[in-house]
């Protein structure tokens, strides 16, 4: 059996694999390795491994790396202590390949870790632009470190081969996150309003925003002073905030929306994860998703809501006709949201295509595990375009 090795280090990334997860652990042809790390395993961002343990997914190891600080002396200390560890993890689990997904910061040094021990790595979603976060230039950082490459659409693709990679080995094989659309069994508006103990408004708003890494704190507070500006403007309106991961700001930010939850009881309320299955039904009963997150570019379309997509960390990103993009600026804030609640806007929502695909992506990528011929992962030759 080929041994495929998967690393998940926060609820967002978990979220997008767990279909492939089901879908390797199922194959008589492969085993499944998983190794949890990040904020996982931190109780103060949701200690969500228990979220994995419920689904009922074997974890092979847990590697603690994440530090009690996100400044960016921290962070950089986690990448360290991260690279020290999974050196270690890797030589005693001995897998046949690294799969990874995305462009966390903590992922830079595993990935490193492998190449050293000369273990394939599997990169999925390589070839998107994220031009707000320091994403951008780690997302292209692991495409180089990586042998295997999965990508969400042709445009992807055709983005990684121009940073050299050989075109036999990159694959389009859609959004790997949207599988979960079609095979979990999302809860009803009534069932979903009693997992969170409120009802709904008559205008719900899903709110995830996290830091733009490029900006210092002092930056990102005054953004998120902007937001919460505008959010105050809301009336007859609930706002589920869906708190900010690990990076660099993402507790500051936390801080300032547990504040403002405290003043605003009668119309917000706060969760440091919702979890897969109650998120992606508070996307088939909201009205609008709101912030930055990559989850208002590639999920929410699948469900025909509306997304206003703040500042630039998603900035690049194929977009659907559900998005619309606005500045961090409170009087821009309010007249987007205005926009995107006319009626207009929402009887157009119906004929909207995501460009992610539709779904059915881990069977297409298990195949590729379970055929490639790993002999000639072992070296990397630049491919050259011609022009």
């Amino acid at each position: 059996m080929r041994k495929i090795c998967v690393v998940t280090a926060t609820r967002a990334e978990y979220g997008l694999l767990k279909c492939l997860l089901d879908d390797i652990a199922q194959d008589k042809l492969l085993e499944l390795q998983l190794v949890v790390t990040g904020s996982h395993l931190s109780p103060e961002f949701g200690l969500t491994v228990d979220q994995i343990q419920q689904d009922g997914v074997h974890i092979d190891k847990r590697v603690e790396i994440l530090l009690s600080s996100d400044t960016p002396v921290g962070v950089s200390k986690s990448m360290g202590l991260a690279q020290i560890s999974f050196a270690e993890v890797f030589d005693e689990l001995n897998p046949d390949v690294i799969l990874v997904l995305g462009d966390r910061y903590e992922l830079i040094p595993i990935v490193s870790a492998a190449n050293i021990a000369r273990i394939p790595v599997a990169h999925l979603n390589g070839g998107e632009l994220t031009e707000g976060a320091i994403d951008e230039l780690i997302r292209h950082a692991l495409t180089k470190l990586s042998q295997l490459h999965f990508t969400a659409m042709d445009e992807y693709t055709q983005r990684v081969i121009q940073m050299g990679e050989q075109p036999a080995n990159v694959f389009t094989v859609g959004e790997v996150g949207l599988d979960n659309i079609l095979r979990m069994e999302l809860l009803s508006k009534y069932a979903f309003e009693a997992s969170i103990e409120t009802r709904l408004a008559k205008k719900t708003i899903l709110f995830t925003y996290h830091p733009e890494t490029t900006q210092t704190v002092e930056e990102v507070e005054h953004d998120f002073n902007q937001i919460l500006a505008a959010l105050s403007q809301l009336e007859e309106s609930l706002i589920i905030f869906t708190k900010a991961n690990a990076d660099v700001g993402g507790r500051l930010i936390n801080r300032m929306i547990d504040g403002y939850v405290a003043e605003n009881g009668e119309k917000t309320i706060a969760f440091t994860s919702l979890g897969q299955l109650r998120y992606l039904s508070a996307l088939q009963h909201v009205d609008v998703v709101m912030g930055n997150s990559s989850s208002g570019i590639v999920e929410a379309p699948s469900f025909k809501v509306a997304t206003v997509n703040i500042g630039d960390r998603q900035k690049g990103r194929v977009q659907a006709a559900s998005t619309v993009n606005v500045d961090v600026d409170t009087d821009a804030i309010i007249e987007a949201l205005q926009h995107v609640f006319s009626t207009s806007f929402q009887e157009s929502l119906s004929c909207v295509v995501n460009p992610y695909g539709q779904g059915d992506s881990s069977q297409r990528l298990v195949e590729v595990l379970k055929t490639v011929d790993l002999s000639t992962l072992k070296s990397k030759k630049f491919y050259d375009i011609s022009f």
